[in-house]
């Protein structure tokens, strides 16, 4: 370091640290500059060495035995640990006492005088030759069946000995709303107009206007909210048995929601939608947001196969090392479809590829090939034409403009190649997300109707419902039976036994 000379005035003292502040900044500048080059040198690197592995697959061919027997792919299905299944029971059964036990009152309509009553007479168990009847209590609710209203109306009788010691009464059934008039029936029927039919709460208020039925707006939305809330400890069974798949396919889709921070404003939030193919089992999950912290409820510890689009939050959930992305052909044919009118040749040889893969999909299901089976006749027949495609793909990718819709389905297609070659693992994997997509149609005609969800909360409880209503159609369970059925059994039914309400699980002949 040179040595700063002695006897030098203000002047020349200040321009000597004008100078070393200027030589200081210089270097710092320089540095950061070499530093973000060096960042940029580093990810051009790793990007490059990623392509070139892709490029040797796509280019040479992916082999068979590559999908024939990987130690890192798990067997599907597979079952959670047994001390997660212990724990969760003992939570499950925690909500349906709280839940019982902390029923509300949410006040009592007047019942209509002109509809039919039906009496139901409810005598003590046990031996009665002893005792007298002394009176009788009665309770009333308002039932419907489809087209047909009337009111169930209990009455308990009461007995007491000939001795006068001690009054025993009939026991009341459990009921969905303690002290509140409408029945399990009436319920269902308004939950399954709203969310499965899409009748909205004020039009069913009409409906029952002229059947000279008065009920509030208010009071439809308090026994919708109480409904639904019952359905909590079946739809966190549900959760649980969710994570613990090992193959989930995922999507998103938005729904409106009243934002209680501005007057008469919307928030966009999302229904994250889980399905579990093997099992037929689906999953609503609300999120007032879709950004990347959104499914970590139900994927944070999620291991097995993952089947997504394209979105860019579900690839960093599939780089996670427990975790096999599989992707939608039928996405990458979207792309190409869009692309016929900017290059009709191009786009036809592609969609002309991944017709065959199709194909091969349908003799599979024509022909009730087990899953053994299916990867046998996909490694066989699919692998050979998705070769052919990866080839086609890597040359054509350099012949076309890259914002081009040609150019921008080519992309699509390479970069996540991998994963769209991933349905050859296994044979109980699906070629697309199509099912779950099948799942999320009644949200979207929903929206059509009510617009919007009146809060978060009340979003996450829509989600419950569309859950099991998804689960409904999927195994060809009528709704409304089986909400009805649900409704009069959960509040008592044993943790144990509470899976046998899970609507693939429920008996139509024991709901009439």
């Amino acid at each position: 370091m040179e040595m700063v000379p002695e006897n030098l005035t203000k002047q020349e003292l200040l321009q000597l640290v004008y100078s070393c502040n200027e030589a200081i900044s210089t270097h710092e500048k320089k540095e950061e500059k070499y530093l973000k080059e060096l960042t940029h040198y580093k990810q051009e690197n790793e990007y490059l060495r990623q392509q070139v592995a892709m490029l040797k697959r796509m280019q040479f061919g992916q082999k068979r035995e590559r999908f024939e027997a990987e130690s890192n792919q798990m067997a599907l299905p597979f079952e959670a640990p047994v001390e997660e299944v212990e724990k969760q029971e003992k939570v499950v059964e925690q909500k349906i006492a709280y839940t019982r036990k902390a029923a509300t009152h949410i006040g009592r309509a007047k019942l209509p005088e002109h509809l039919p009553v039906e009496e139901i007479e409810i005598h003590p168990a046990g031996d009665l030759t002893d005792m007298v009847c002394i009176g009788k209590e009665i309770t009333e609710e308002l039932e419907c069946v489809p087209a047909r209203f009337f009111i169930k109306r209990y009455i308990r009788f009461k007995y007491a000995p000939n001795n006068g010691e001690g009054v025993i009464i009939g026991t009341l059934p459990e009921r969905v709303i303690d002290k509140g008039i409408p029945g399990a029936s009436l319920l269902a029927t308004i939950i399954t107009d709203k969310y499965m039919d899409h009748l909205p709460l004020y039009r069913q208020k009409q409906r029952f206007a002229r059947e000279n039925i008065q009920i509030a707006a208010s009071t439809m939305d308090s026994w919708t909210k109480e409904t639904l809330l019952k359905l909590e400890p079946l739809y966190d069974q549900l959760v649980f048995d969710t994570k613990s798949k090992g193959y989930l396919q995922v999507d998103e889709t938005p729904i409106k929601v009243m934002d209680s921070e501005k007057k008469g404003a919307t928030h966009q939030g999302y229904y994250w939608v889980y399905h579990a193919p093997l099992e037929g089992t689906v999953l609503f999950d609300y999120s007032p947001t879709r950004g990347s912290s959104a499914p970590l409820p139900i994927l944070q510890n999620f291991k097995g196969y993952l089947q997504t689009d394209g979105y860019a939050v579900y690839e960093k959930y599939a780089r996670s090392n427990a975790i096999t992305h599989v992707a939608c052909w039928a996405h990458a044919r979207r792309e190409f479809e869009r692309a016929l009118d900017n290059d009709k040749s191009r786009a036809g040889q592609a969609l002309n590829w991944i017709q065959q893969l199709y194909a091969i999909e349908r003799t599979i299901k024509e022909n009730s090939l087990d899953h053994a089976q299916a990867k046998l006749l996909r490694l066989e027949k699919a692998l050979p034409v998705i070769n052919m495609l990866g080839k086609w793909i890597t040359l054509q990718i350099k012949m076309v403009l890259p914002k081009s819709q040609i150019g921008k389905a080519l992309a699509y297609a390479y970069g996540r190649w991998d994963a769209l070659s991933a349905y050859l693992y296994d044979g109980h994997l699906q070629i697309d997300n199509n099912l779950v997509e099948n799942a999320i149609r009644p949200v979207a005609l929903g929206r059509k109707n009510y617009l919007f969800a009146g809060s978060h909360e009340a979003a996450q409880r829509a989600a419950m419902i569309y859950s099991f209503f998804a689960i409904c159609k999927k195994h060809d369970v009528n709704p409304y039976q089986w909400l009805k059925y649900t409704l009069e059994n959960i509040m008592t039914i044993k943790q144990k036994d509470l899976k046998s309400l899970y609507p693939q699980n429920y008996k139509a002949s024991i709901a009439i």
